[in-house]
């Protein structure tokens, strides 16, 4: 297996499930409801919308400079987007967009060479091998604090 396969794999497991450490992202969503995702638990924190609305910004981002475009940093806004509908149909349209976003960031992928991996991300400091560490990791640290959440509700 490839370095890139492996991270392409470890995505996949963050995201989608079998991943050694616990429960993956999707995971942790099958069972949230618009009322349960919008709930806030925890006074001071995200709550689980916010959450996978920028889990899906940071997934795009990602996906947009591994194929070479320069994205600035985010504002704020963008970064945490707000969150404006909170009906079902909101809620089922913004998993599916998360969903769509990550199959898109795995085939980008897939799809790419080992020699891409030592490149260095248009208009950063790190190389593409260290942004999609980054993403990965980036997953695992909120589908922690998805699973607290979800927790702090019972």
């Amino acid at each position: 297996m490839s370095e890139m396969q492996r991270i392409e794999d470890q995505l996949g497991r963050a995201f989608e499930g079998h991943a050694w450490h616990g429960p993956a992202v999707r995971e942790l969503l099958a069972n949230v409801t618009a009322a349960k995702a919008v709930a806030r638990p925890l006074s001071d924190a995200h709550n689980i919308w916010e959450i996978v609305l920028h889990i899906a910004t940071w997934e795009e981002v990602v996906r947009r400079r591994f194929q070479g475009e320069a994205v600035a940093d985010l504002p704020p806004e963008q970064d945490w987007p707000l969150v404006q509908d909170i009906s079902e149909a909101a809620w089922r349209k913004v998993i599916d967009d998360l969903e769509r976003g990550h199959r898109s960031l795995r085939g980008a992928i897939a799809r790419s060479g080992e020699m891409q991996l030592a490149e260095m991300v248009p208009g950063k400091e790190h190389s593409v091998y260290h942004m999609l560490q980054g993403v990965i990791q980036h997953d695992l640290y909120h589908a922690g604090q998805i699973a607290v959440l979800k927790k702090a509700r019972n």
